[in-house]
């Protein structure tokens, strides 16, 4: 019982080191490049870094060259076993107002190991509540509108449900 008990604190030890040290800013960094071969490029006000999370002020989002939105905050937080990245009022250039929601309040990516190609995802915003899945497997998208709200621009992308409004698509 005293080897089981030494080996769980070894291994809740070594887990939270991990995190602790985990470079955080630099697997940052490894996302911008990854995002810079898509002509993708986001430009931050400041970075904090947190024990467990790295967040990101004033985020401007840039594709091919041209501003496409805003984020208030960005928080990016992993625990090995769970990732999250959460978004603070994320504003979409007015440009895109009629393919997209210009105002989301709070959107929520989370991915868990024990569905290692799933991706859920929550929001609210002008368009209401939504509720969905990315499944990297299948590569298919699946939202649920659950407070419809203002969602006219997506409406032709939209299926009517039994709960309401759904979008869906591959990728």
């Amino acid at each position: 019982m005293q080897m089981v008990k030494k080996s769980g604190i070894v291994l809740i030890v070594a887990w939270f080191a991990i995190i602790v040290l985990m470079p955080k800013q630099e697997f940052y960094y490894k996302l911008e490049e990854e995002l810079d071969k898509q002509e993708i490029e986001l430009n931050e006000e400041k970075i904090d870094e947190g024990l467990f999370s790295l967040k990101l002020h004033q985020v401007t989002v840039y594709v091919k060259g041209i501003p496409v939105a805003t984020i208030d905050e960005v928080a990016l937080c992993t625990l090995l076993l769970y990732s999250s990245v959460e978004l603070q009022e994320l504003h979409v250039d007015d440009s895109l107002k009629r393919m997209l929601p210009q105002d989301t309040k709070q959107a929520l990516f989370s991915h868990s190991i024990l569905s290692p190609l799933k991706i859920s995802v929550d929001a609210e915003g002008s368009f209401g509540g939504m509720t969905g899945s990315i499944d990297l497997g299948e590569r298919q998208v699946h939202l649920d509108f659950n407070e419809s709200k203002n969602i006219e621009m997506l409406k032709p992308q939209l299926k009517q449900s039994e709960k309401g409004w759904v979008y869906e698509t591959s990728f």
